[in-house]
């Protein structure tokens, strides 16, 4: 009896492993097409796979010779696409922008307190650009250093939705832990421990504001990253 029942066990587990392989693959499959189609095709499923079997299909993604960040990738993808709708619903004086520290410019005369950097508005880097245009359209902006600061950012304000700025793992995670506030995210187009860089027409586009602000700020495009990039991976 005893024998029959671990078979059984036994073969139930191999059939779970199985279907686990097919779903960490559907998902890459919907996310490649997301990604460089630009349709979304079974969110929930997508969403379900990335916040339960995050760091197991980091680990699947790496043993089929793909780049772990894909996960993360396809993870921002999908949430901007579901919470694109609700976050233009919802006025600007509700909404907060975050933006990392590491875009600061190297001679960056901020200061720290509690809530983050406070920004003097020097224009030697793309926060200050950022920063005065979403406060006109009445964005709480905050320039944080991690996580921590993240935390008390959301116990201490009011707000129904967020838009952030960061490398792609950091971005996908805080927009999970966001999910219930219409979270859209830019990532950083280099990242690193300073010195970044972002895309400021995909933030502006974000916040519903269309301009080219190449020549306006054009210095805020040469900023080169802290260290040498490193090959890149088959992403897909």
């Amino acid at each position: 009896m005893f024998n029959e029942f671990y078979q059984i066990f036994g073969q139930m587990v191999v059939i779970a492993g199985f279907l686990l392989v097919f779903l960490l693959f559907m998902t890459l499959i919907l996310g490649k097409i997301l990604i460089h189609q630009d349709r979304l095709i079974f969110p929930k499923v997508l969403l379900f796979t990335i916040d339960l079997f995050y760091g197991l299909f980091k680990k699947f993604s790496e043993s089929i010779g793909l780049d772990e960040q894909i996960v993360d990738h396809i993870g921002v993808e999908v949430r901007n696409k579901v919470n694109e709708k609700k976050f233009k619903s919802i006025s600007d004086d509700e909404k907060l922008l975050i933006l990392p520290h590491c875009l600061r410019n190297p001679k960056c005369e901020a200061t720290l307190e509690p809530s983050g950097m406070v920004c003097t508005g020097c224009n030697k880097c793309v926060i200050g650009v950022l920063k005065e245009k979403a406060e006109i359209k009445g964005y709480k902006v905050f320039i944080i250093p991690g996580s921590t600061f993240l935390k008390k950012i959301i116990e201490q304000n009011n707000f129904k939705a967020v838009l952030g700025v960061a490398c792609y793992q950091d971005l996908n995670l805080s927009m999970m832990k966001l999910s219930k506030f219409a979270p859209q995210g830019v990532p950083l187009s280099r990242d690193g421990c300073v010195k970044t860089k972002v895309d400021p027409k995909a933030v502006l586009d974000k916040m519903g504001i269309i301009e080219d602000i190449h020549n306006e700020k054009s210095s805020i495009n040469n900023i080169s990253p802290c260290s040498k990039d490193n090959p890149a991976k088959r992403v897909l």
